[in-house]
């Protein structure tokens, strides 16, 4: 199974998983290291990154709903800067 998986939900999930009072996460343009020691769910508000892991590089933009897995090594490069709100599971 994929440590990052991307998705799109409509307003009514997103509602419904109350995404909207999760905290924001803001990062300008950089590049940086990630591990992730609990999974993480969160949705792109604005920006794009590409995340690069063992399994490939996946590309995350405004829109997505994206879970990365407890466990998952990578690298942030921040293109667009990014806004999202996220929640640790």
């Amino acid at each position: 199974m994929s440590k990052v998986i991307i998705e799109k939900l409509t307003d009514e999930q997103i509602n419904k998983m109350g995404i909207k009072n999760w905290p924001i996460w803001t990062k300008e343009i950089s590049t940086f290291d990630w591990y992730y020691d609990t999974d993480e769910e969160c949705l792109i508000l604005d920006g794009e990154v590409d995340v690069k892991t063992d399994e490939g590089t996946y590309t995350v933009r405004t829109g997505d709903f994206v879970t990365f897995k407890k466990g998952l090594k990578c690298v942030w490069t921040v293109k667009k800067p990014i806004r999202k709100h996220y929640n640790f599971k």
